[in-house]
């Protein structure tokens, strides 16, 4: 039996049981990882699953329900217990079902290049990328380094006329290293990930630079707090970002508990920056043909020289919004859509990161934050960090145990772009420099 023939015979089940309206997502999953430390296999791990969720309406009123049986003999108990939830609850009248859009882009994305590999070869990749952190000088330990597969089909049907469905892989390699000795010691990362394996970074690579990072992360200090730019590296860039998201998600702007609930048309960023979300990137990491309601997505600047342009907006908080969807609704088995990035990048500069901060006198180059002290209502924001002193325009000694604070509204006023963006985590941002931040230290 098809997926096709699944869902239909699911939403048939709906309709018997007393929905006005329904749709069904299928979702199977498949991964296969390794984990390897100091030259042992510590764990090989495969996973199969079927997930499937219902969604229906009586009248206004919603219910969902999921479960892990794909087998048609169970869908008029799970269809059945479904509507009962559905009767009970209050009414949503902003909650939908929308009609099946025109035929969608053909435009082929690319996201499952059928290979699995096998344990072996995520073994040797794993080890690959260990031994190469291990022969770093100064590198004295390891946590390990590990290989990944996945790969996973979903499939989407709705009540009002739409089926859809999609593949999507992925292969991944990581290593982490500890450099020094006892109590100094200190500790680093790298990984990457990609839809193709062709694509994939190679593993010694990803190994060596983490042994690099956690060398040059040896004797840290602690500065004392002042008021100074910070720059940010693009592992951590990708997390201001992750911030305007946030911000602009039109679930948290319907609700009124956003900074950001006024800013729509007005600028956000400096003039020159522009924020992409793009669904239809070949062999992106989050592109997909539709979106979790069964919407077709398109290109959008999100910040268009610095001026915000949309909300993401799924169909319910549209409504609310008296607005239409964006086609960024997001949404897993166990729960309705909600508004959600795809492929998010924020466009390069044109200056080098070097030339980025050289003018700073004295600055904080961040390489890793740590907590979540961020208030999306507020935008106060708070973060652990580590990295190191930029001391006239260069690279210095590395720091730890600080923090650093600011309003993100100001942050994003103050934020310049270097040009060395890379596609590699699905949101994605160039080295960034905010022009001052409280750093607290000794």
């Amino acid at each position: 039996m098809t997926d096709a023939d699944r869902l239909s015979a699911l939403l048939a089940a709906a309709k018997r049981a007393g929905a006005d309206q329904a749709d069904a997502l299928l979702v199977h999953s498949a991964s296969l990882s390794v984990q390897r430390r100091l030259g042992a296999v510590e764990q090989i791990e495969r996973s199969e699953a079927v997930d499937l969720g219902l969604r229906v309406f009586v009248g206004h009123r919603v219910a969902v329900v999921s479960g892990t049986d794909a087998d048609p003999a169970g869908f008029a108990a799970l269809a059945e217990r479904a509507v009962a939830m559905a009767r009970v609850v209050p009414e949503d009248r902003f909650a939908m079902i929308l009609d099946a859009p025109p035929p969608m882009d053909p435009r082929p994305l690319e996201l499952d290049d059928g290979q699995e590999p096998c344990a072996e070869a995520l073994l040797a990749r794993a080890a690959a990328a260990e031994e190469a952190a291990l022969s770093v000088p100064g590198v004295t330990n390891s946590e390990g380094a590990s290989a990944g597969w996945a790969r996973t089909r979903r499939a989407l049907a709705t009540s009002r006329g739409f089926f859809g469905g999609y593949a999507r892989s992925s292969h991944s390699v990581s290593a982490t290293a500890l450099a020094g000795e006892g109590t100094a010691m200190q500790r680093d990362y790298d990984y990457a990930s990609r839809t193709h394996l062709s694509e994939l970074e190679d593993a010694a690579l990803i190994g060596r630079r983490a042994g690099e990072q956690a060398v040059a992360r040896l004797h840290p200090r602690r500065p004392k707090s002042a008021r100074l730019p910070v720059v940010y590296h693009p592992r951590v860039a990708a997390s201001l970002l992750g911030h305007l998201a946030n911000a602009i998600n039109g679930a948290a702007i319907a609700r009124g508990t956003s900074f950001m609930k006024d800013a729509l048309g007005t600028p956000v960023l400096p003039r020159g920056m522009y924020v992409w979300d793009d669904p239809l990137r070949p062999r992106g990491p989050r592109s997909r043909p539709f979106d979790g309601e069964g919407q077709p997505g398109r290109r959008r600047a999100l910040v268009e020289d610095g001026v915000l342009t949309t909300w993401l907006m799924e169909s319910r908080s549209a409504a609310q919004l008296g607005r239409a969807t964006t086609g960024h609704a997001a949404r897993g088995t166990g729960g309705p859509p909600a508004p959600a990035p795809s492929n998010l990048w924020l466009e390069a500069g044109y200056v080098t990161p070097r030339e980025l901060m050289s003018d700073i006198v004295e600055g904080l180059y961040v390489t890793e934050l740590i907590g979540m002290g961020v208030n999306g209502v507020t935008g106060d924001y708070s973060r652990g960090a580590a990295g190191f002193m930029i001391r006239d325009g260069a690279l210095a000694e590395p720091v730890g145990e600080i923090t650093i604070a600011g309003k993100l509204p100001e942050m994003f006023r103050m934020l310049h772009a270097a040009n060395d963006l890379e596609f590699r985590r699905g949101t994605d941002a160039p080295t960034l420099r905010v022009d001052a931040m409280t750093l607290a230290g000794a």
